[in-house]
């Protein structure tokens, strides 16, 4: 109960509101233009793996879930590449805004249209006309000749005329003017339209299936007028019904005034609700899911701050610890991909052995993670004063020389460097420090060699930097 009272505060919440509306939103424009393109049948497949992977995370199905965790990552690029043209769709639908072209409804030219289409297709004369929607056709449509021309029905005989030069591609109808004639249209990727219907079908579908225009189609063959629009085929068979559709569709897109605005379908209705209830049903999973408490072991990095300046860390010092953490799956997910690391402060020890406890406060944990333990439970570090002493810097000499040469000589530059050295008991006598390996069996004169310096990590330049070591090896 305490759960449920929690989920539904933060449902009215306005960024939980907000959040929801969104979603909800991407989901209503990504059915209706999937439904258009006639793909959502890839999307209802998707869905469903979906719905199995999480069946299989309810049941603790690890061998799905180690598929889900290790294909999930290429599987959403493959989607992006499979459905770029229905993003693309959904967002310029997003932003498309209704264009303000017209002051009112022009039924002449509907009616004019209207009257030529059934005229052609008496005569079995087969026609396209389109009408576009908010959404740009240029991308879509290629050829075809400029006209810009007032319409008449004479005008639109003779362009669907058998010997017209444009008679086989479509009429663009724009601004109350015929702009264009003779244009090609997208053909249709779906299956939705029978393949006993001709090319001028196949192409108005294409249209309609991926703009919001509108394409008129006279089929020679039948003699018969149709409607593509929103990726649907509708038969017409009077002027009048022909009409209605070219005013619900200029009404719908926008181009006549605010007071005959369109009215909402009940079907949109019935497709808004279902995306808000998906939505709802998608946030409150998401938000009780993330709330799960889980139990993870970390390995995280040990981050040791600089002792005070007379003092130095030596022996071995452990670099990881592993934290045994409990807290809501987010957070968890959020600490593994961003770990966080062990303070430890030893500007504030003092000299000698201590026990050190890693606790919370070593930590940047959020509120709602709990350290359980770690491990190891407790840190053994050591504090040794420190003096300054000039130590001899001594070549590494390894191998021997090629043939009868023999080394006459060897010169250090510089021959000491001054370091700081602990003062343990146990390390006396090993206040060494040489230069990186000279291999002899490459050197056959004599030589200039350029090397560094290797010294025990508590052996330290007090210059804070190892200087560069020349060595002159002189043979005879």
């Amino acid at each position: 109960m305490r759960h449920a009272a929690i989920l539904f505060y933060e449902l009215l919440s306005w960024r939980s509101v907000l959040d929801i509306l969104l979603i909800a939103a991407g989901l209503f424009f990504l059915y209706r233009t999937l439904l258009r393109l006639g793909t959502w049948k890839i999307m209802a497949g998707i869905l469903m793996a979906l719905v199995v992977f999480i069946l299989a995370n309810a049941l603790q199905l690890k061998g799905i879930e180690w598929i889900y965790h290790n294909v999930s990552n290429v599987a959403v690029l493959g989607l992006i590449i499979i459905f770029q043209p229905e993003l693309r769709k959904v967002l310029e639908k997003a932003v498309s805004v209704p264009p303000h072209r017209y002051k009112g409804a022009d039924t002449p030219l509907h009616g004019l249209v209207g009257d030529a289409l059934i005229k052609l297709a008496q005569e079995r004369c087969g026609a396209i006309v389109v009408f576009p929607g908010r959404e740009p056709l240029s991308d879509k449509i290629s050829g075809g000749y400029q006209l810009n021309a007032v319409p008449s029905l004479p005008l639109i005989l003779s362009i669907f005329d058998s010997n017209s030069p444009g008679h086989d591609g479509a009429v663009i109808i724009e601004n109350g003017k015929l702009t264009q004639f003779g244009v090609r249209l997208p053909m249709s990727q779906s299956t939705r339209l029978s393949e006993e219907y001709g090319t001028r079908h196949h192409a108005a579908m294409g249209l309609a299936e991926q703009t919001d225009a509108m394409a008129l189609v006279v089929s020679e063959e039948r003699g018969q007028a149709s409607v593509f629009v929103n990726g649907e085929m509708h038969p017409v068979r009077t002027a009048e019904q022909i009409t209605r559709a070219i005013a619900t569709h200029q009404r719908e897109m926008g181009f006549f005034n605010r007071d005959n605005a369109p009215k909402i379908r009940k079907r949109t209705i019935f497709q808004c609700v279902a995306s808000l209830i998906i939505a709802v049903v998608f946030w409150s999973s998401l938000a009780i899911s993330q709330r799960e408490v889980v139990e993870r072991v970390l390995p995280v990095n040990i981050d040791y701050t600089s002792p005070a300046d007379d003092l130095v860390l030596v022996g071995d010092k452990p670099n990881e610890v592993k934290l045994y953490l409990s807290g809501p799956k987010s957070e968890m997910d959020n600490l593994a991909s961003n770990p966080p690391s062990v303070k430890i402060d030893l500007s504030k020890m003092a000299k000698g052995s201590q026990t050190i406890i890693i606790t919370s406060e070593n930590l940047r944990l959020p509120k709602a993670v709990t350290l359980l333990d770690t491990s190891p439970q407790q840190l053994k570090l050591t504090l040794a004063a420190v003096v300054q002493k000039n130590v001899a810097i001594t070549p590494q000499i390894i191998g021997k020389l090629p043939g009868n040469l023999k080394i006459k000589k060897i010169t250090v530059t510089p021959e000491t460097v001054l370091v700081t050295i602990p003062v343990v008991r146990e390390e006396r006598g090993t206040e060494e420090v040489l230069t990186t390996p000279i291999y002899l069996e490459s050197i056959s004169t004599d030589s200039k060699l350029f090397c560094k310096v290797i010294a025990r990590p508590s052996i330290q330049p007090v210059t804070k930097r190892w200087p560069d070591v020349e060595v002159f090896i002189e043979l005879k």
